[in-house]
């Protein structure tokens, strides 16, 4: 029988792993899925700003637990997973958001830095997602992968915004998600990317001192940058039986400033 919509987005009875979840993109993904009835687990590397995350979801009514964990360093990562898994079961969705990054110009960018930064926007999304993979989603043949790249990923950047690692490794999130969607599909295992344009966190909090916030909406077509409820919708829908036939694919949530060309 067809699912009615309801039933399609329902995520009852789902396991959440959100990494960089303790705040901004992360903790609104969290609230998403949570609301949608799935389980969540934070993490991201400070506690007390996890068991205030945590917090914040249980008075919402979700179930949510933390652990922290530097997602730029091998041991932690697999400790997170091992971890994950004996609390929770299992994991069905996994969002890969943790990140950072650096402002240089291209000619004095700290190779200690580009290092930094594709360890963590990088290789701990493979990492995460290998480890997962072979000891939950393909023995059980089931599993969502949301991997957050950036519209800085789909190009360069305005010239006083030098954060050439940083779009580097964006660019690397979108066809590692292509390339897993491709060999892990046969085990009903969907990979996906969402592409957030600018959305006031602290890690955009330079930029937009540096630009203003008005000065970044007034490129967007929608006039606004993203707010507190804009990645929501499409964190569902790729985490949910509604999006079951969706994989490899990327979706910007920008207000359309990804469309504009010649800008």
């Amino acid at each position: 029988m067809t699912r009615n919509v309801n039933d399609l987005f329902n995520l009852q009875g789902k396991t959440a792993l959100v990494t960089g979840g303790s705040r901004g993109l992360g903790l609104q993904m969290a609230h998403a899925l949570g609301e949608a009835g799935a389980r969540v687990m934070l993490t991201s590397r400070k506690a007390a700003d996890l068991e205030a995350a945590a917090a914040e979801l249980k008075a919402a009514g979700i179930d949510a637990q933390w652990i922290a964990a530097d997602c730029g360093q091998e041991a932690d990562i697999r400790r997170l997973a091992d971890e994950t898994l004996a609390r929770l079961g299992s994991v069905d969705i996994l969002v890969n958001n943790a990140g950072a990054t650096w402002g240089a110009p291209a000619e004095d960018h700290p190779v200690a830095a580009w290092d930094k930064l594709m360890n963590l926007n990088v290789r701990g999304y493979f990492i995460l997602s290998q480890h997962l993979a072979k000891h939950c989603m393909i023995p059980r043949q089931s599993g969502r992968i949301i991997n957050i790249a950036s519209i800085a990923g789909l190009g360069g950047n305005p010239p006083q915004l030098q954060m050439l690692a940083y779009n580097t490794s964006k660019g690397a999130v979108i066809n590692f998600t292509r390339a897993l969607a491709c060999e892990w599909g046969r085990h009903n295992i969907t990979v996906n990317a969402i592409c957030p344009g600018f959305f006031p966190s602290k890690m955009t909090y330079a930029t937009l001192e540096q630009l203003g916030e008005q000065e970044l909406a007034s490129h967007a077509p929608l006039q606004r940058l993203g707010d507190d409820e804009d990645l929501k919708g499409l964190t569902v829908l790729f985490a949910s039986d509604a999006g079951k036939h969706i994989t490899g694919q990327w979706l910007a949530v920008d207000g359309g400033v990804s469309v504009i060309t010649g800008g």
